[in-house]
């Protein structure tokens, strides 16, 4: 018994001699357990196709769907202001009255005119029925009445212009103008502007490219059935929060402005609550789907030298740096044009703190657990 257990521990010992003597003899051995040693634990994703719904964003301009400046259309002096900036009014409702004095009496002068052109048609009447006198002297004092009418009544109604009324329902603008000043319909600065916002008209430009791209992918023969079958869009207002009615674009210039390089577009929103209003500004967003792409989170790449970075694995589990083209973000989704494709291994997470060809063990994770929302703090 005794003597068996020293046969097998010399066994052991020669064979653990054989063993150290190969690892000295065979160095790609001992490399090989030295860098499994060292290699980086890391967690990896395959590469998906999804269909995601990006955004186009362009600045915008809002205006009112109606824009009336309201002018005088006779000279005079502002004598009452009956309206305030901002205040609701209907159309036909007195903004402004001006000064009729002088007007008053250049209307007394004429109805007085009017009177004595009667007075001597009325009498030479019975003269041209004895034939006294010719029936021309009758026709002409006839003229001379309607000519005095005519003046009476233009006067008349230059009063009545004097009262200046709104031409629109809608909201009352800035009023440059105040009791005192003098105005007249050849002012280049109308009285003020009366604005319809039941409705408000967003103006935006798209440039050559993005233009094509609406051309090529939206269904449609012709521009307007082109309009006709785009998606709704979204407005941001500057404060940063998405307006609550979606708008849809009526008109496209169809020019590509020589100047800017752009083609002009006209969405159009209802304005219910009158929250928007005439000068306002913010972003058109336009929803773009991308079907099928293959996207990656942005938390598994990396920048350099201005370009988009992603860690493939090789087949021996060693780092490769590969730059990634993409089409949106789209949340914290990178929609890839190429670099990758669907199904290619990429470092997950921590790629700041590996280098090109690093040694490391790759531990698949889910997808989704990478790429899911950030949660906003605030």
């Amino acid at each position: 018994m005794r003597t068996r257990t020293l046969s097998q521990i010399m066994v052991m010992a020669l064979v653990t001699v054989i063993f150290a003597s190969c690892g000295k003899d065979n160095p790609q051995a001992q490399q090989a357990a030295g860098q499994q040693a060292q290699a980086t634990p890391v967690s990896v994703i395959t590469i998906p196709s999804k269909t995601v719904t990006g955004y186009s964003s362009y600045p915008t301009s809002i205006e009112g769907i109606i824009n009336s400046g309201v002018r005088a259309k006779v000279q005079g002096y502002i004598q009452e202001v009956l309206v305030d900036e901002g205040q609701k009014v209907r159309k036909g409702q007195a903004l402004f009255r001006l000064e009729t004095q002088s007007l008053s009496q250049d209307a007394a002068a004429a109805k007085a005119n009017v009177n004595a052109a009667q007075v001597e048609v009325d009498k030479l009447k019975p003269l041209v029925k004895k034939d006294i006198i010719s029936n021309v002297q009758l026709e002409t004092a006839k003229a001379q009445l309607e000519q005095a009418k005519s003046s009476y009544e233009s006067i008349v109604a230059n009063i009545g212009y004097a009262t200046v009324k709104s031409p629109v329902d809608g909201y009352v603008g800035a009023i440059p103008y105040r009791q005192g000043a003098l105005v007249g319909p050849n002012d280049t600065t109308p009285l003020t502007t009366v604005t319809d916002i039941k409705q408000v008209y967003a103006y935006f430009s798209m440039n050559e490219s993005d233009y094509l791209d609406f051309l090529q992918n939206t269904p449609g023969e012709s521009l307007q059935d082109k309009v006709n079958n785009f998606p709704e869009v979204t407005l941001v207002l500057v404060n940063g929060k998405s307006y609550e009615q979606k708008g849809k674009i009526e008109t496209v210039t169809g020019q590509i402005n020589a100047n800017t390089g752009t083609v002009s577009f006209r969405a159009v929103f209802d304005n219910p609550t009158g929250l928007l209003t005439n000068g306002n500004s913010g972003t058109i967003k336009i929803p773009v789907v991308y079907e099928n792409a293959p996207v990656i989170p942005q938390t598994s790449t990396f920048e350099q030298q201005g370009n988009i970075m992603a860690y493939t694995l090789t087949s021996d589990n060693k780092t490769s740096s590969t730059m990634v083209k993409t089409k949106a973000i789209v949340g914290n989704l990178y929609v890839v044009e190429s670099g990758l494709k669907k199904g290619d291994k990429v470092v997950a997470a921590g790629v700041s703190k590996l280098r090109p060809g690093a040694s490391v063990q790759p531990n698949e994770v889910p997808f989704d657990t990478i790429a899911k929302p950030v949660k906003q703090l605030f």
